[in-house]
């Protein structure tokens, strides 16, 4: 394995983990500026009603997005392990 073949699987990688973990970042974001503005507007400042809505989002993301993350996932596990059985004796 040379230097470019290792560049190539550290990005591919990161890439990778980056559009597994984006759609609940970024509901959890959304959900967290929703949820602060409410609070500033009404004053109430319950810590306990930032975390059940962003579970609450997060649970839904993880339904609605759970298929198309195992897709990519076992797609790019495939593509290691065949990358490993092509480098390997």
């Amino acid at each position: 394995m040379d230097v470019d073949v290792v560049l190539y699987l550290g990005r591919h990688t990161m890439e990778t983990a980056l559009l597994l973990a984006a759609p609940i970042l970024l509901v959890c974001i959304f959900t967290g500026i929703v949820i602060s503005l409410f609070q500033t507007v009404t004053s109430i400042r319950d810590m306990s009603l930032t975390i059940a809505p962003k579970l609450i989002a997060v649970g839904i993301t993880s339904l609605l997005f759970g298929n198309w993350m195992l897709q990519i996932l076992m797609k790019f596990t495939t593509e290691i392990f065949s990358r490993i059985q092509s480098y390997g004796v």
